[in-house]
């Protein structure tokens, strides 16, 4: 088995959440995946309000992928 050392900042460890100093590397990508997933997430809540995709209803999604669908069906 190998080791790897990672240096970061105190920021990034707190916003990490990482509560240890020594881990494996499955659990390190899942940290890392977990922040990317969340930056991620929130880019896409951003875009939804720019865009007022965050005010649709339901209805109005489920009408929006069945025009897109049928769209691509015509073609």
């Amino acid at each position: 088995m190998k080791t790897i050392s990672i240096s970061i900042s105190d920021l990034e460890y707190n916003q990490f959440g990482i509560n240890k100093d020594k881990f494996s590397f499955t659990e390190f990508v899942d940290i890392v995946n977990k922040e990317i997933t969340k930056q991620a997430l929130n880019r896409c809540i951003q875009l939804a309000e720019k865009y007022n995709l965050s005010r649709m209803s339901m209805d109005e999604i489920n009408d929006e992928v069945k025009a897109v669908r049928n769209a691509k069906s015509n073609h």
